[in-house]
């Protein structure tokens, strides 16, 4: 290997204005586009950004990507957010670093090849809105596909990046297909398109360390424009690769901020920041600065997206990658899949079979929006195919390839698949060769047209262009048409404070499952009742679980005639007088200290009854009626009661009592 790059040593200089290097690493930020894309499906919303945006401006990285890839979908769809208004937020606040977006060529922020009008457009409006560096890439480097969006770069007077997706076809670089003849060529052919800079687009992490130094070095020698190498963490190689590629000469790394370094993402800064440091090669970044940045991550932001981590192993890093070549969007994307399928421990088996899909389509790399393609077929293969058929289930994504929508693949389609995909198909069952989006009709108008009174702009109506289902919902969400849904709106804080406390409490074991109990169905005995708690009432239902009484036993319970004839056994009630008719009472003391006390008491109470009766006659008589008798009273009473029972249902006088059965009945 050459010494020409070797990283040479400096004296030591720890100060943040220490003098700069003599040739620094220069570092473009992933954490608020490709860093929450890989970690946490692209659920990263824009105020959660603002928080660090100006302390990021101050670093001095040679650029922040902000914008593309997978947020233009996911924002609209999933956060009730204006993927324009992300741009033009954030450059209120990061003034003086450049923008970076992933631009997929002509499949431009979407997932298929769209009409050359809407991708001229889209450009022009994605560097009004402020875009400086496009990061252009094809997912089958076919750059046929950049014929329509390069031009309108250069006419905005933006950076055109250049990007070759690195793949391979065995562990490591090399074989019949992508070796470093395959990379040296079409980084010639970039160069030749007028790149600015030509980046190495290692979106699952394959690169290994001295494959990253052979191939950087041999790219420093064929062309003159900066090279930059993109590699994700994923084989757990990437800081390794990233630092060989370092002693080869590349110009410029992509890293992300620690709390979103790692698993499917990049590599850190804080330790590139630190072994660098007293070098030629030194970053010249202020590792105290990153620290404080992290630490407002860590605490405003973080803790509402940890629940979004794929936890289904523990390890940080997927060695089979380099076997299934799996990038890091796609593995959470599977992981969600198979989860809404119930099939998540499958997951293995769909490892197994994405190489066989991959092989079959042409060896396609694996990058958006290819990956999602060979991704969701190689689901369907799992779960759908049998023993004697395969691709029972072909998404019209994988006819489209097979068709040659998405463009010229690196080795032929696999002829049988390409039949059956095509078999019916509704452009014809003969593949095209020419430029994909050459066959395609014009769609700008059609979206004017189909946003008329809706889209107050033209981003409006490339939205709807872009997604014309999801586009136009958000769209009537964005202005008062339809409510958007309660799961668009932001966690926050208190939220996830809440959600810690509940984990906490389970962990200690305070938290008591509570057990189910159907409820029985509620008869028409059940009393209706309204019950007031702090302001509110509730009506419930209330029905004894007991038998219901009989008349008899209502009587007994209530001291009703029956209940003075006796007790129905054939023995005289305590306290009732013998049938010998003696003094005493049956059950009462018969002699004692407190006998003749008894007597009196039962005399005087006698005497005070008469006199009650005397009074309540007196006064029916002045009435001219005839006093009712005690009997009477009573009889009425009881034919009251039992009226209002028939009304009510229940018994009269009932109380709710433990055991009774409560319904909200309200």
């Amino acid at each position: 290997m050459s010494q020409d790059n070797a990283v040479k040593k400096n004296a030591m200089n720890y100060n943040k204005n220490r003098p700069k290097a003599e040739n620094p690493v220069k570092i473009e930020d992933l954490s608020l586009r490709d860093g929450h894309q890989s970690l946490f499906a692209t659920r990263g919303r824009t105020e959660d950004m603002l928080p660090v945006a100006e302390m990021m401006d101050q670093v001095g990285f040679w650029a922040m990507e902000v914008w593309g890839g997978a947020t233009f979908d996911t924002m609209h769809r999933f956060l009730n957010e204006d993927p324009w208004e992300r741009i033009r937020t954030l450059k209120k606040y990061i003034k003086k670093t450049p923008f970076s977006m992933l631009l997929r060529g002509q499949n431009l922020v979407g997932y298929r090849n769209y009409a050359d009008d809407v991708a001229k457009v889209f450009v022009e409006r994605a560097a009004a809105n402020g875009m400086d560096i496009f990061r252009t890439f094809d997912a089958l480097n076919d750059y046929r596909n950049f014929e329509v969006v390069v031009p309108a770069i250069k006419a905005a007077g933006k950076h055109f990046q250049g990007c070759i997706c690195y793949t391979l076809t065995e562990p490591r670089m090399g074989g019949e297909v992508y070796n470093i003849d395959y990379y040296v060529k079409k980084a010639k052919e970039l160069e030749a398109m007028g790149a600015d800079s030509i980046c190495i687009k290692d979106m699952a992490g394959l690169i290994a360390p001295y494959d990253a130094y052979e191939l950087i070095a041999a790219l420093k020698k064929a062309v003159k424009a900066p090279i930059h190498l993109h590699s994700h963490f994923t084989s757990g190689m990437s800081a390794l690769s990233m630092l060989k590629a370092v002693e080869a000469g590349v110009d410029i790394i992509d890293t992300v901020m620690a709390p979103y370094a790692y698993r499917t993402a990049h590599a850190a800064i804080e330790p590139l920041v630190m072994t660098l440091l007293g070098t030629n090669r030194d970053t010249g970044l202020d590792i105290k600065l990153l620290a404080s940045i992290n630490e407002v991550f860590e605490k405003e932001v973080m803790p509402k997206y940890k629940h979004l981590l794929d936890d289904t192993k523990m390890a940080i890093i997927d060695i089979n990658v380099l076997l299934h070549q799996t990038p890091g969007g796609m593995i959470s994307n599977l992981v969600g899949q198979l989860k809404q399928m119930d099939a998540v421990d499958r997951i293995d088996e769909v490892f197994a079979e994405l190489p066989r899909v991959r092989k079959d389509l042409g060896q396609i790399p694996l990058v958006t929006p290819t990956s999602q393609i060979v991704g969701v077929q190689a689901v369907n293969n799992v779960l759908y195919d049998t023993k004697d058929e395969r691709y029972k289930m072909v998404t019209d994504q994988v006819k489209d390839i097979c068709y040659g929508l998405y463009g010229k693949t690196a080795v032929p389609i696999n002829s049988e698949v390409q039949k059956k995909a095509l078999k019916g198909y509704a452009r014809g069952e003969k593949p095209i060769t020419a430029r994909a989006a050459s066959v395609l009709e014009p769609e700008m108008e059609k979206a004017k047209e189909a946003t008329k009174g809706l889209a107050k702009d033209i981003d409006d109506v490339l939205v709807y262009a872009l997604y014309p289902v999801t586009g136009l919902k958000f769209l009537k969400w964005k202005y008062g048409k339809e409510a958007p849904p309660a799961d668009t709106k932001p966690t926050t804080m208190e939220e996830v404070r809440r959600k810690d406390e509940l984990v906490q409490k389970a962990k200690a074991g305070q938290l008591v499952e509570k057990p189910q109990k159907k409820a029985p169905p509620m008869t028409e005995s059940a009393r209706k009742f309204n019950v007031f708690v702090d302001g509110e009432y509730f009506e419930v239902g209330v029905e004894s679980i007991a038998r219901r009484r009989t008349r008899g036993e209502h009587r007994a319970a209530h001291g009703g005639p029956d209940a003075r004839r006796g007790t129905g056994t054939g023995r005289p009630r305590p306290g009732r007088r013998s049938e010998s008719g003696r003094g005493r009472r049956e059950g009462g003391p018969a002699h004692g200290p407190h006998a003749g006390h008894d007597r009196q008491v039962r005399e005087e109470r006698r005497r005070q009854g008469q006199r009650r009766r005397n009074r309540r006659g007196a006064r029916g008589h002045e009435d001219g009626k005839r006093p009712a008798g005690t009997r009477e009273r009573h009889r009425e009473s009881r034919q009251l009661q039992q009226r209002r029972l028939g009304e009510e249902g229940g018994c009269a006088g009932d109380t709710v009592k433990k055991g009774d059965v409560l319904a909200i009945v309200g």
